[in-house]
Protein backbone atom coordinates (compact mmCIF):
# COMPACT_ATOMS: atom_id res chain seq x y z
CA UNK A 1 0.00 0.00 0.00
CA UNK A 2 1.31 3.41 -0.96
CA UNK A 3 1.27 5.82 2.00
CA UNK A 4 -0.67 9.07 1.74
CA UNK A 5 1.09 12.36 1.06
CA UNK A 6 2.50 14.10 4.10
CA UNK A 7 1.47 17.64 5.05
CA UNK A 8 4.36 18.74 2.81
CA UNK A 9 2.70 17.03 -0.18
CA UNK A 10 5.26 14.24 -0.56
CA UNK A 11 5.32 10.51 0.01
CA UNK A 12 7.14 9.81 3.28
CA UNK A 13 10.55 8.15 2.88
CA UNK A 14 9.65 5.60 5.59
CA UNK A 15 6.11 4.41 6.28
CA UNK A 16 4.70 6.47 9.16
CA UNK A 17 5.01 4.61 12.46
CA UNK A 18 7.90 2.42 11.29
CA UNK A 19 11.37 2.55 12.79
CA UNK A 20 13.98 4.44 10.80
CA UNK A 21 15.87 1.26 10.05
CA UNK A 22 12.72 -0.70 9.13
CA UNK A 23 12.27 -2.33 5.74
CA UNK A 24 8.86 -0.70 5.04
CA UNK A 25 10.25 2.24 3.18
CA UNK A 26 10.69 3.80 -0.23
CA UNK A 27 10.59 2.66 -2.93
CA UNK A 28 7.12 1.41 -1.99
CA UNK A 29 6.18 -1.71 -4.02
CA UNK A 30 2.62 -1.31 -5.26
CA UNK A 31 0.24 -2.89 -7.74
CA UNK A 32 -0.25 -0.75 -10.83
CA UNK A 33 -3.97 -0.39 -10.06
CA UNK A 34 -3.14 1.21 -6.73
CA UNK A 35 -0.98 3.82 -8.48
CA UNK A 36 -3.90 4.62 -10.79
CA UNK A 37 -6.41 4.80 -7.93
CA UNK A 38 -4.20 6.99 -5.75
CA UNK A 39 -2.85 9.43 -8.32
CA UNK A 40 -5.59 9.81 -11.01
CA UNK A 41 -7.09 12.80 -9.22
CA UNK A 42 -7.41 15.27 -12.12
CA UNK A 43 -7.79 15.24 -15.91
CA UNK A 44 -4.09 16.18 -16.30
CA UNK A 45 -2.98 13.32 -14.03
CA UNK A 46 -5.29 10.89 -15.85
CA UNK A 47 -3.73 11.94 -19.18
CA UNK A 48 -0.22 11.39 -17.79
CA UNK A 49 -1.22 7.98 -16.44
CA UNK A 50 -2.68 7.04 -19.83
CA UNK A 51 0.62 8.04 -21.43
CA UNK A 52 2.44 5.90 -18.87
CA UNK A 53 0.23 2.89 -19.65
CA UNK A 54 0.80 3.45 -23.39
CA UNK A 55 4.56 3.59 -22.75
CA UNK A 56 4.37 0.33 -20.82
CA UNK A 57 2.40 -1.25 -23.69
CA UNK A 58 5.12 -0.21 -26.12
CA UNK A 59 7.79 -1.71 -23.83
CA UNK A 60 5.78 -4.93 -23.58
CA UNK A 61 5.42 -5.07 -27.38
CA UNK A 62 9.23 -4.95 -27.55
CA UNK A 63 9.33 -7.96 -25.24
CA UNK A 64 10.29 -6.06 -22.08
CA UNK A 65 8.00 -7.83 -19.62
CA UNK A 66 10.30 -8.77 -16.75
CA UNK A 67 11.60 -6.21 -14.29
CA UNK A 68 10.22 -3.22 -12.45
CA UNK A 69 9.82 0.54 -12.66
CA UNK A 70 10.54 3.30 -10.17
CA UNK A 71 8.00 6.13 -10.40
CA UNK A 72 8.74 9.63 -9.15
CA UNK A 73 8.90 13.30 -10.02
CA UNK A 74 6.32 15.95 -9.35
CA UNK A 75 3.68 13.43 -10.40
CA UNK A 76 4.24 11.58 -7.11
CA UNK A 77 3.88 14.83 -5.15
CA UNK A 78 0.87 17.00 -4.38
CA UNK A 79 2.17 19.84 -6.55
CA UNK A 80 -1.36 21.10 -7.19
CA UNK A 81 -1.58 22.20 -3.56
CA UNK A 82 2.06 22.82 -2.73
CA UNK A 83 3.11 24.63 -5.93
CA UNK A 84 -0.27 25.57 -7.43
CA UNK A 85 0.43 23.73 -10.68
CA UNK A 86 -0.19 20.38 -12.33
CA UNK A 87 2.57 17.84 -12.92
CA UNK A 88 3.97 17.87 -16.46
CA UNK A 89 4.97 14.23 -16.69
CA UNK A 90 5.97 11.18 -14.66
CA UNK A 91 9.61 10.29 -14.06
CA UNK A 92 10.21 6.57 -14.67
CA UNK A 93 13.31 4.41 -14.43
CA UNK A 94 12.64 1.02 -16.02
CA UNK A 95 14.85 -1.82 -14.82
CA UNK A 96 14.30 -4.71 -17.24
CA UNK A 97 15.69 -8.09 -18.23
CA UNK A 98 16.55 -8.51 -21.88
CA UNK A 99 14.13 -10.86 -23.62
CA UNK A 100 15.49 -14.35 -24.35
CA UNK A 101 17.64 -14.26 -27.47
CA UNK A 102 18.03 -10.46 -27.43
CA UNK A 103 21.24 -8.50 -26.99
CA UNK A 104 21.55 -4.81 -26.25
CA UNK A 105 22.30 -4.21 -29.92
CA UNK A 106 19.33 -6.20 -31.30
CA UNK A 107 17.02 -4.52 -28.78
CA UNK A 108 18.26 -1.07 -29.74
CA UNK A 109 17.67 -1.90 -33.40
CA UNK A 110 14.06 -2.95 -32.71
CA UNK A 111 13.30 -0.18 -30.22
CA UNK A 112 13.70 2.78 -32.55
CA UNK A 113 12.92 5.90 -30.51
CA UNK A 114 11.34 4.00 -27.60
CA UNK A 115 14.55 4.14 -25.58
CA UNK A 116 15.09 7.85 -26.39
CA UNK A 117 14.15 10.07 -23.46
CA UNK A 118 13.16 13.03 -25.64
CA UNK A 119 10.85 10.91 -27.82
CA UNK A 120 9.23 9.13 -24.87
CA UNK A 121 8.67 12.39 -22.98
CA UNK A 122 7.04 14.05 -26.01
CA UNK A 123 4.97 10.99 -26.94
CA UNK A 124 3.98 9.50 -23.57
CA UNK A 125 4.49 12.27 -20.96
CA UNK A 126 7.08 10.01 -19.33
CA UNK A 127 10.58 11.18 -18.45
CA UNK A 128 12.09 7.74 -19.11
CA UNK A 129 15.38 6.13 -18.18
CA UNK A 130 15.90 2.44 -19.13
CA UNK A 131 18.41 0.16 -17.40
CA UNK A 132 19.15 -3.51 -18.10
CA UNK A 133 19.03 -6.05 -15.26
CA UNK A 134 20.84 -9.36 -15.11
CA UNK A 135 24.14 -8.17 -16.51
CA UNK A 136 27.31 -8.45 -14.43
CA UNK A 137 27.25 -5.57 -11.96
CA UNK A 138 29.83 -2.94 -12.70
CA UNK A 139 30.91 0.18 -10.86
CA UNK A 140 29.04 2.24 -13.46
CA UNK A 141 25.77 0.36 -12.82
CA UNK A 142 26.12 0.74 -9.06
CA UNK A 143 26.73 4.45 -9.54
CA UNK A 144 23.60 4.74 -11.74
CA UNK A 145 21.40 2.96 -9.19
CA UNK A 146 22.85 5.10 -6.40
CA UNK A 147 22.25 8.20 -8.50
CA UNK A 148 18.56 7.45 -9.01
CA UNK A 149 18.00 6.48 -5.40
CA UNK A 150 19.75 9.57 -4.06
CA UNK A 151 18.00 11.91 -6.52
CA UNK A 152 14.57 10.44 -5.90
CA UNK A 153 14.83 10.14 -2.13
CA UNK A 154 15.18 13.92 -1.76
CA UNK A 155 13.46 17.01 -3.07
CA UNK A 156 15.59 19.79 -4.51
CA UNK A 157 15.37 21.59 -1.16
CA UNK A 158 16.91 18.53 0.58
CA UNK A 159 13.68 17.21 2.13
CA UNK A 160 13.61 13.41 2.35
CA UNK A 161 10.78 11.83 0.35
CA UNK A 162 9.58 8.51 -1.01
CA UNK A 163 8.75 7.06 -4.40
CA UNK A 164 6.94 4.00 -5.79
CA UNK A 165 7.95 0.74 -7.50
CA UNK A 166 5.68 -1.23 -9.84
CA UNK A 167 6.27 -4.54 -11.57
CA UNK A 168 6.80 -4.51 -15.34
CA UNK A 169 4.48 -7.53 -15.75
CA UNK A 170 1.90 -6.80 -18.49
CA UNK A 171 -0.82 -8.66 -16.55
CA UNK A 172 -1.15 -5.63 -14.28
CA UNK A 173 -1.89 -3.30 -17.18
CA UNK A 174 -5.25 -4.81 -18.14
CA UNK A 175 -6.86 -4.08 -14.78
CA UNK A 176 -5.05 -0.74 -14.47
CA UNK A 177 -6.38 0.35 -17.87
CA UNK A 178 -9.91 -0.55 -16.83
CA UNK A 179 -9.56 1.38 -13.55
CA UNK A 180 -8.22 4.41 -15.43
CA UNK A 181 -11.14 4.26 -17.90
CA UNK A 182 -13.62 4.29 -15.01
CA UNK A 183 -11.84 7.24 -13.41
CA UNK A 184 -11.67 9.11 -16.72
CA UNK A 185 -15.45 8.69 -17.04
CA UNK A 186 -15.85 10.25 -13.60
CA UNK A 187 -16.65 7.01 -11.81
CA UNK A 188 -15.13 5.63 -8.68
CA UNK A 189 -13.34 2.39 -8.13
CA UNK A 190 -14.00 -0.09 -5.34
Amino acid sequence: MIPAWTMSGILPPIRPGELGHGADRSPYPAPLCEVIEQFASSPKRIAILQGFLNYRAALHKLGLVSGFQWLDGSFMENVETQELRSPNDMDVVTYFHLPVGETQITLLTKAGNLLSNNHVKATYSVDAYPHILGEPTSAVQIRQISYWYSMWSHRRDGTWKGFVQVDLDPQEDVDAGQVLSVMRAGGTTP
